[in-house]
């Protein structure tokens, strides 16, 4: 299916939230806006949208580990949302998920993350997954949604560029 900016009709088929999205609406970056907007049209209703709290777990691996950010920071930050304690979010992975995202890691020549999004993806039914990674545009049966524009992400990758070099 490819990737595609967000129409009409894809805003009510069901999506994925990936773990890049969280990242970005939690910390400083210049993404972190329109971040922050796409996912409170989740929390809304506005888009049709699940979020595996694996996603936040991963979320503060990456802000911690290689945006070293503070840990109490990032703990807030996430709590905060945590604690809505939405019906939108995921609450478990099966065995079988966890088999499956393996197979799909071999399968698609893609991380085990990414196999586990795609297995959580075909598990609900779901067609969408919303990333800022292109290289799941293999996945000929799931739309990739970017839902960050272009040019604001190319400020983001630059960002982050030179933050890593700063913090290293």
């Amino acid at each position: 299916m490819g990737i595609a900016g967000m129409g009409f009709s894809q805003a009510w088929a069901l999506g994925i939230v990936d773990v890049g999205l969280i990242v970005l609406s939690h910390c400083e970056n210049p993404a972190k806006n329109e971040a922050i907007n796409f996912i409170e049209k989740i929390y809304l209703g506005e888009i049709n949208a699940k979020i595996p709290l694996t996603s936040f777990i991963g979320a503060y691996h990456i802000m911690t580990k290689y945006l070293k950010i503070n840990k109490e920071t990032v703990k807030t930050e996430l709590l905060k949302t945590l604690n809505i304690r939405s019906p939108i979010y995921i609450q478990d992975i099966s065995i079988d998920q966890a088999i499956k995202a393996i197979e799909n890691a071999v399968k698609y020549n893609i991380e085990g993350w990414d196999g586990y999004l795609v297995s959580l993806a075909d598990s609900l039914g779901a067609n969408i997954i919303y990333t800022i990674d292109r290289k799941l545009a293999k996945i000929k049966h799931i739309s990739i949604v970017v839902p960050i524009k272009r040019e604001t992400l190319k400020k983001y990758h630059k960002w982050i560029k030179e933050e890593l070099e700063k913090r290293n």
